[in-house]
This record gives structure tokens, C-alpha cells and sequence, in this order.
């Protein structure tokens, strides 16, 4: 069974998904959030998330990484500690000879709503209801990687993409 790790990138929380997709049914297999303590330092956050996510890669063994392209217009200081979180990302997926592919925020929004400028609870409805969850995963950060790994599977739905 090919896999995908979709992530949703951030410093302080990351949410991430392994995802499968069989006979076009896409299947979660474990998601949740990746945390840092802001208490430690800049390095120490990232070596946590780069050994946690070395761990779920490890153990589930997928053979794409997708991430949600962050995009920032005002707040530069959060910006570059995304990009540096998201670089570990990189890393820890070349580590392991993933094919690293990235989904925007407008092609997750219109994949899964319809609507390019649908707001995040209108997107968490649709993961839910697409994955036939019980509930919109929590924290947001978990319910953005289902709907990056949902996005990037239904866009590639007739490529032996995973």
C-alpha cells in the first residue's frame, strides 16, 4: 500500500497525515499535530520536529511529501521560522527519498469547497465529510494536513501519483 505524509507547516505546531489512497478511496491512516515548546530555542524546536517527523516517516514509510506552500504578507519574524521548519520538513523527506510536492492555499480551498476564497471552517467540513470523520480533527493544524493530503490525491486522482 503507497502512502503520503501531508504536512501543514509550522514552528510551533504541525499537522500532519498519512494518507493512502486504494481504487480512489483516500483513507487516513494516523494524523495528529506535531508540537514545540516556545520556551526552547529556535534549534531545539527544530530538531524535535525534525526527529517526530523522522519517526512517523520511519514508521509508515510513504513515499510522497506534500506541504501546504505558506504564504506571508505582513509578518516577516514568522515567515522565515516557518521557512526554517518547513526547510527541516524538506530535509527529513529527502533523508528518506520522498518526492517532496507542494499544494497552495487557493488549490486546497477550490478542491475541496469549490470556492477559492472559502474560509477554513467551510474547508474543515469538507475533510470531515470527505474522510467520514466523526468530527473536524483539532487542532486546525490537523484538519489543514488532511486537507493539503485530500487535495493533492483528488488533483492527482488519475496519476500513479503515491
Amino acid at each position: 500500500m503507497n502512502k503520503i505524509i501531508a504536512l501543514d507547516p509550522g514552528i510551533a505546531r504541525t499537522g500532519f497525515a498519512i494518507m493512502t489512497k486504494v481504487d480512489n478511496q483516500i483513507t487516513p491512516l494516523e494524523y495528529g499535530c506535531l508540537t514545540t515548546d516556545a520556551k526552547e530555542t529556535l534549534e531545539k524546536r527544530l530538531k524535535k520536529l525534525y526527529q517526530e517527523l523522522m519517526n512517523i516517516i520511519i514508521k509508515y514509510s510513504p513515499k510522497t511529501m506534500i506541504l501546504e506552500k505558506v504564504f506571508f504578507n505582513n509578518n516577516q519574524k514568522t515567515a522565515i521560522t516557518v521557512g526554517q521548519a518547513q526547510g527541516v520538513m524538506i530535509l527529513a523527506g529527502a533523508m528518506n527519498n520522498l518526492k517532496i510536492e507542494f499544494v497552495t492555499p487557493l488549490q486546497i480551498k477550490s478542491s475541496l469547497t469549490g470556492y477559492g476564497l472559502a474560509d477554513k471552517q467551510q474547508v474543515q467540513k469538507m475533510v470531515k465529510t470527505l474522510l467520514n470523520l466523526d468530527q473536524i480533527p483539532k487542532p486546525d493544524d490537523t484538519a489543514d494536513a488532511l486537507a493539503c493530503g485530500l487535495t493533492y490525491l483528488s488533483l492527482h486522482q488519475f496519476a500513479d501519483v503515491i
